[in-house]
């Protein structure tokens, strides 16, 4: 059949319904009504003659035709966007759409504070930052790179260090402290209300101390299990019991006196954020432009 315009648009849509697994996902990416895409794909599986997508209320999956033309739309698509994206070269500054995907504390502590400067001085990139802390495949999302600790990057990256190793502390309230004292060493942790953190991955955090050549690794009777730091910060704050997150994520609240370190002696040290990419693609200008400028904030702050 013949490739036009209207054929390259549809199967840009099919690709989408692949990547979000919805309409209304893809619809939200792509910016249009979930009816505008359900009629593009009748109309694509009509002029094809094949059915691509099973539909049912909540999602759309792939029938074995679909598969195989996605197969080949995601290598042909990926060679038009790296050809696309090799005239940055000849651009003076970086243009298109940049997409990472970010772990919510590094959100907060590093992306965060950057992306003024970032827009300001790359105004042609439009930029697409998606907060999540749970593990997400960035090629198949269509993202163009991830922001995790050092330590949770899929090997198959090129992942590069965006500041120094992270400090890991426990913090409780006053009030909480004066209810149930303040713990004399790790093991009498047991008998605190300790608050857990659930990673991305589903497991359930371990805290890791240390205190000079005593290292250990804690899995607690936890109180709460949550999966988010603000809202550990925020059970901790109302005396629910002792948190351990990132020293930078609390310190203001240790300042203002809100929380109380604890077993400071006992503080841990891990890898620093990582921002990872695909080693299979051309890295984007526009990412290798947010590259520099996070290690570079990193360097100021350290």
């Amino acid at each position: 059949m013949q490739l036009t315009r209207s054929t390259l648009g549809d199967l840009n849509v099919f690709v989408a319904l692949a990547r979000h697994g919805g309409f209304r996902k893809a619809a939200l990416d792509m910016d249009v009504s979930p009816s505008a895409l359900s009629h593009a794909m009748r109309g694509l599986e009509a002029r094809l003659g094949v059915r691509l997508i099973n539909r049912n209320a909540r999602s759309v999956t792939l029938t074995q035709a679909g598969e195989e033309l996605l197969a080949h739309l995601e290598a042909g698509f990926g060679e038009i966007s790296e050809g696309l994206e090799g005239l940055n070269r000849f651009r003076e500054s970086p243009a298109g759409r940049l997409r990472v995907n970010v772990l919510s504390d590094a959100a907060r502590l590093v992306v965060g504070p950057v992306l003024a400067a970032y827009t300001r001085d790359y105004p042609d990139v439009q930029v697409e930052i998606v907060v999540q802390d749970t593990m997400v495949d960035i090629v198949g999302g269509g993202f163009d790179a991830g922001i995790r600790f050092g330590g949770r990057v899929p090997e198959d990256m090129i992942a590069v260090p965006i500041g120094r190793p992270l400090r890991w502390i426990m913090a409780a309230s006053s009030s909480y402290l004066e209810e149930k004292g303040l713990p004399a060493d790790p093991d009498a942790l047991r008998d605190h209300r300790c608050i857990g953190f659930r990673m991305g991955t589903g497991a359930i955090y371990r805290w890791e101390l240390e205190c000079g050549s005593d290292v250990r690794a804690l899995d607690l009777e936890w109180s709460i299990v949550v999966s988010e730091t603000d809202v550990a910060l925020s059970i901790a704050q109302s005396g629910g019991g002792i948190i351990y997150c990132l020293a930078e994520r609390v310190q203001p609240l240790l300042d203002n006196g809100t929380l109380r370190e604890v077993l400071s002696e006992w503080s841990s040290e891990g890898e620093a954020f990582h921002i990872y990419y695909s080693s299979r693609r051309q890295q984007p200008e526009a990412l290798r432009a947010l590259v520099n400028m996070l290690r570079r904030s990193a360097l100021n702050l350290a």
